[in-house]
């Protein structure tokens, strides 16, 4: 059986629904049957919509479900909306609402969280960064305490602080490690930059697991010149490592 589909594979045309057809006695009923919306509707935007009811509408918890950002989810929300017709145009997630005026950061803290969000900040809240293989992500302020990049649930800068202490533990070197492992499993030890994040940002034991943010936010912390970026491994950079010694005193 196969699943229905809208539109022509061959032109791209509206397709219509001519003939129903009985699977028990074979009785064909021939008329122009009206296409719903939830029959024109990809894949993705049904799970989604799927989930979105699931967990009633909470668009947190939809995220935790799905493993994705709010940023991403809105927008995933915003296409729905415009592909049923509910609405004619939705407004995308702005950063530009977001007043960061009020922020407190002391230009002299040598803590990874601090320089990520002070870098993020002068960048009107909105940065690109880029992965190890090059791909590509939206980086976004949030609010105080947290930001988000494209396909990873909101963070707290303080995630920054959990690796680079990991990196200062270990002469300034790291593995990245595998984070869709289970913590202490061969590759996603405590030691690793995957591990370090599940055990001492979100609270896991040996034999949990959890999504992996790892690939973002080493894309992040390169993007803020904490970090080098390498093959299997990231180290922290001569000149964090100077600028640290330099404000530490």
């Amino acid at each position: 059986m196969y699943n229905f589909i809208s539109s022509c594979p061959s032109c791209g045309g509206e397709l219509h629904i001519s003939t129903l057809q009985c699977g028990s006695c074979g009785l064909e009923i021939k008329k122009d049957f009206e296409v719903s919306f939830f029959d024109k509707l990809s894949d993705e935007q049904i799970s989604f919509l799927l989930s979105f009811l699931k967990n009633q509408g909470n668009l947190k918890s939809l995220q935790t479900e799905q493993g994705i950002s709010y940023p991403a989810a809105k927008k995933k929300l915003n296409d729905l909306l415009v592909a049923m017709n509910l609405v004619d145009n939705v407004q995308p997630y702005s950063v530009e609402d977001i007043d960061t005026s009020t922020w407190k950061i002391d230009p002299q803290s040598s803590k990874a969280s601090d320089i990520v969000k002070a870098k993020l900040i002068s960048c009107n809240g909105l940065a690109t960064v880029r992965t190890y293989k090059g791909k590509e992500y939206v980086l976004r302020i949030v609010d105080e305490e947290k930001f988000s990049c494209d396909e990873i649930l909101d963070y707290e800068y303080s995630v920054f602080d959990v690796i680079t202490e990991l990196l200062e533990s270990q002469g300034g070197k790291a593995k990245k490690g595998y984070g869709r492992r289970r913590l202490g499993d061969p590759g996603c030890e405590e030691t690793t930059v995957a591990g370090a994040i599940m055990k001492n940002y979100f609270g896991k034991t040996t034999g949990e697991s959890c999504f992996d943010p790892t690939f973002a936010l080493v894309a992040i912390l390169e993007w803020a010149g904490i970090v080098r970026n390498g093959w299997g491994y990231i180290e922290l950079t001569e000149e964090y490592v100077r600028e640290r010694i330099q404000k530490e005193g």
